[in-house]
């Protein structure tokens, strides 16, 4: 996994956290939602990065 991906993927996972948190604050459940999906959808990024890096070698 390039590091620009990594990078990224870090930055979605945190926006994720904070937009969950903004939406718990706030009792916004869109908002909590939305962060949620961000961090899964980072995950899922991860790991499929992941199984491309272990086929390269």
């Amino acid at each position: 996994m390039g590091l620009d991906d990594k990078i990224k993927n870090a930055a979605e996972k945190i926006t994720g956290q904070a937009k969950e948190a903004y939406g718990d604050a706030t009792d916004n459940d869109r908002l909590r939602a939305e962060g949620q999906a961000e961090q899964s959808t980072a995950h899922l990024k991860d790991a499929g990065e992941n199984v491309k890096d272990a086929f390269k070698k």
